[in-house]
């Protein structure tokens, strides 16, 4: 049985689930949280996962 991928959210442009796999970059925010900018599969643009 394969795991797949956690769940980072959902695109906020066509509401597609996106997993770490889609991952471009994670960063420290201000408020010591980590941000992610990722690439979603379906319509292909950077984006925050929300």
């Amino acid at each position: 049985m394969t795991d797949s991928p956690p769940a980072l959210g959902h695109c906020p442009n066509c509401d597609r689930e996106i997993t770490a796999a889609w991952t471009l970059i994670e960063y420290e925010q201000a408020d010591g949280e980590t941000g992610v900018f990722a690439e979603c599969p379906l319509c292909d643009e950077v984006v925050r996962p929300e």
